[in-house]
């Protein structure tokens, strides 16, 4: 015990330990909206701490790290603190999901070139089971690097956010899977050594970034929020293989963490939206062919109610409780400010104005919460759709804004609809419905909406935010 406070690696894994601790506090932090600003700001101090720490490692010869090596760290440090600043602070909460993604996947890049970086200087010095940690690290940083990018191109639009598939693809990735585990196996037990080893770790590191590709492709930009998740947890599992392969307690233990909490989040993402994490990956959902909108499957058109912004400031402004239902065009059109601002001018009315939160809403998890909480809205005005949707049906108006496949009651009824099963916010129980819209178009699912064409639903086309605009303009002179 005494080693501990007085030799140096001895406070090095002192170091550790409270980084560690740091990062649980962090994660604990992170559960409730109302601490997580705290709870990042604690992780981030515990990585700097082990950061710090790390200088100071001996490795098994008892050298210490050279001045070259600490000054490469040093400028790297700075390269990367003057690349993510910038896009922190300037990046639009709508690109956020985005931003989550290339996060993810550089964590992913890391932890495969580390490992190769260490295979290719150090090969004949590693044991089995780090000569295994370097392969999973490979193959799992890999996929998760590549996966990410594919779900940053969908979320930016750069390629569509619809399914994309091809014939014999699942043979196609079954034939990548089968020989990424016989080019793995072959270097992981040692029946290739030398270069020979090294030349197949490439050929792991290659195909496994064409999985991550070829897996996520056909994933539809519905299902990101559970696919950004399983990304997540793969980049903190590779992460802490990389610990073990380095014999780095902080690593393994950040890296365990994120993996952990990533796939139990995979979890409650795939359980909101009814679905397996399997048929996530392998369901190709959104393939289905949009309807047109306004029209029924047989070709007759169904009805639709246009109001203008005055009309619909007059149920608002006489209403008792309203509901507010944030989507994906609420991002879009980066419209946080003014919905907050109708709500506040309601409140001053004396009505009951809450928020309804779905698990997917958006194009991340906690997508919404994270938006809301940037224009200052009340944190205890938020409920999970856990909380509220018993609710909508003692409701006198909900206003939807932005969402469309999380408000479908074709998930209840239709059978043969995609989304059959997935719970939804029960809007369409509310006495009035009004939707903020930019028109017709059906949501990533790729169906129509039929609480669109529902007797009490009226519909105000338009961008979001001026929408909202003009609808406080009316409020106020009602």
């Amino acid at each position: 015990m005494s080693d501990l406070f007085t030799t140096r690696d001895g406070l090095v894994g002192l170091a550790y330990l409270v980084a560690a601790i740091f990062f649980i506090f962090g994660l604990r932090y992170l559960s409730n909206a109302q601490t997580a600003r705290r709870g990042n700001q604690i992780a981030a101090v515990g990585m700097g701490i082990a950061i710090l720490a790390t200088f100071f490692l001996h490795d098994e010869h008892g050298v210490g790290m050279s001045t070259t090596n600490i000054i490469l760290i040093i400028i790297a440090i700075a390269i990367g603190a003057v690349a993510s600043t910038y896009p922190s602070r300037k990046v639009p909460m709508t690109a956020m999901p985005q931003m989550v993604a290339i996060f993810n996947g550089m964590g992913g890049a890391t932890a495969a070139l580390v490992a190769i970086g260490e295979f290719m200087h150090l090969s004949d010095e590693l044991s089995r089971g780090q000569t295994i940690s370097v392969v999973l690290g490979v193959i799992i940083g890999s996929i998760s690097f590549a996966g990410s990018i594919i779900a940053f191109l969908k979320l930016q639009e750069m390629i569509s956010g619809r399914p994309i598939v091809w014939t014999g693809q699942t043979v196609v990735n079954a034939i990548i899977g089968i020989a990424i585990v016989v080019l793995g196996v072959s270097v992981a037990l040692g029946f290739v050594e030398g270069d020979t080893a090294k030349g197949l770790l490439l050929g792991v590191f290659g195909l496994s970034l064409l999985l991550g590709l070829a897996a996520v492709l056909p994933i539809g930009g519905a299902d990101m929020p559970v696919v950004i998740a399983i990304l997540n947890s793969f980049t903190g599992v590779a992460a802490a293989i990389t610990g073990f392969q380095l014999d780095n307690q902080a690593l393994i233990v950040a890296g365990a963490l994120v993996g952990a909490s990533g796939a139990f989040l995979t979890l409650l993402m795939a359980k909101a939206m009814n679905r397996s994490v399997g048929n996530v990956l392998f369901g190709a959902f959104g393939s289905h062919t949009a309807a047109t909108g306004g029209a029924a499957a047989g070709g007759e058109a169904l009805p639709v109610r246009e109001i203008s912004a005055e009309d619909a400031a007059i149920p608002l402004s006489y209403a008792e409780r309203v509901i507010i239902v944030p989507g994906y065009g609420l991002a879009v059109a980066q419209a946080q400010q003014q919905v907050r601002e109708l709500a506040d001018l309601l409140k001053e009315r004396g009505v009951d104005v809450r928020y309804a939160i779905h698990p997917v809403a958006g194009r991340m998890p906690g997508h919404m919460n994270v938006l809301l909480a940037e224009a200052n809205v009340a944190y205890d005005d938020l409920y999970e759709m856990e909380q509220i949707n018993d609710d909508f049906a003692n409701t006198d108006v909900a206003l939807v804004i932005g969402a469309n496949d999380v408000t479908n009651p074709s998930a209840r009824s239709d059978t043969s609809s995609p989304i059959y099963g997935m719970p939804i916010l029960n809007v369409d129980q509310a006495r009035n419905i009004i939707v903020l819209k930019r028109g017709m178009s059906s949501g990533f699912a790729g169906i129509e909406n039929m609480l669109f064409h529902d007797p009490k639903t009226s519909m105000l086309f338009g961008d979001a935010r001026a929408s909202l605009s003009k609808l406080i303009e009316a409020v106020k002179a009602t």
